[in-house]
């Protein structure tokens, strides 16, 4: 089955789940800013949840389909329409053939996921699909699309295409992902984060006004990392660190005192004071916040952090449970 791109959109790349083994070569993960997003529309379209898909920032891109196939959108709004016509996220979508998806404005959040029974075929490098822009390596001929782009997807495991085949209409199936699984996605979310390793490095004023002031995200902001505004932070005492390893969500501090949310294509190591973490369960918010958003910060435990994390992936599995009994059964 293959796609084609009318028009790019703003910033429409392949992702999967990232590309991991490698950090220590100095080799960055990538993947999906919003990995909860896009194992959700990879369940629901009957994809292992780390196929590769299309990231869609802002703006989307207009894609036709050129055979029948189904499809999932999950994570921030962009007004999607196939033919004019608007269709919800989080729920499978046939599309026959020659249907064109277009998107509109962005409603809720910045980024949406596109998965299509498959999954998006492209060359695997070092493990994974996604792309990494700056390396130029993953994804389609490592950048991001453009017109006349042509995409290939792979066999749809769940028999999807039998099960539609030939039917002339878009068909939105009467099930999908539940509300508890899917973030509320706002412009001023509050963050839970862990205090990091150099929070004591900070004035006592400092730390006070991280966990109490909202911080902008400013338009310098990218898939390396989102750039905070207007709550300047300042070390108690100046000193050099060696660079030390970083990960998505850690929050460094540059010399200025404007803090850095590490992304999905943050360096490996930093040398930068780390004053916080931001807790894995809250990276979907961070990662729909647009250029302009507010985010605040609040501290827990790192036991709170683990128990969220696994009461998430046990509601993960649950779910993975209840869309294989649909799809058997649908077969």
């Amino acid at each position: 089955m293959t796609i084609r791109v009318i028009t790019p959109g703003l910033l429409t790349t392949v992702q999967d789940l990232g590309r991991f083994g490698f950090q220590k070569f100095g080799v960055l993960a990538s993947g999906a800013m919003d990995t909860m997003a896009l194992r959700m529309a990879n369940l629901l379209v009957g994809n292992e949840e780390h196929a590769a898909a299309l990231e869609m920032t802002l703006l989307g891109p207009q894609l036709v389909f050129e055979q029948g196939t189904v499809v999932v959108l999950a994570g921030g709004s962009l007004s999607p329409a196939v033919d004019g016509a608007a269709i919800p996220l989080g729920r499978p979508v046939y599309l026959p053939a020659g249907s064109k998806l277009t998107f509109g404005k962005a409603i809720s959040g910045c980024r949406s996921y596109l998965a299509v029974a498959g999954g998006i075929q492209v060359p695997d490098v070092m493990g994974s699909r996604s792309t990494y822009l700056r390396a130029g390596i993953g994804g389609l001929h490592g950048r991001a699309l453009q017109a006349g782009d042509v995409l290939e997807t792979g066999v749809a495991a769940s028999g999807w295409n039998e099960h539609f085949k030939d039917r002339a209409k878009v068909e939105v199936l009467p099930w999908g992902a539940s509300h508890e699984l899917q973030p509320m996605y706002r412009d001023n979310p509050v963050l839970r984060a862990v205090s990091g390793p150099e929070y004591n490095c900070f004035t006592e004023e400092s730390r006070q006004m991280f966990w109490e002031k909202p911080f902008r995200v400013t338009p310098q902001s990218d898939r390396m990392g989102y750039r905070l505004a207007d709550v300047p932070l300042s070390l108690a005492d100046p000193f050099e660190m060696v660079s030390s390893a970083v990960g998505i969500g850690t929050i460094q501090v540059p010399s200025e005192g404007n803090p850095i949310v590490l992304l999905a294509d943050r360096q490996t190591a930093g040398g930068y004071p780390r004053i916080a973490h931001i807790i894995s369960v809250d990276f979907p918010l961070i990662a729909q916040v647009k250029p302009g958003g507010y985010v605040r910060f609040t501290e827990v435990s790192l036991e709170e952090a683990q128990e969220l994390y696994i009461q998430q992936e046990y509601s993960i599995q649950q779910f993975k449970q209840g869309i294989k009994g649909k799809l058997v059964r649908r077969n």
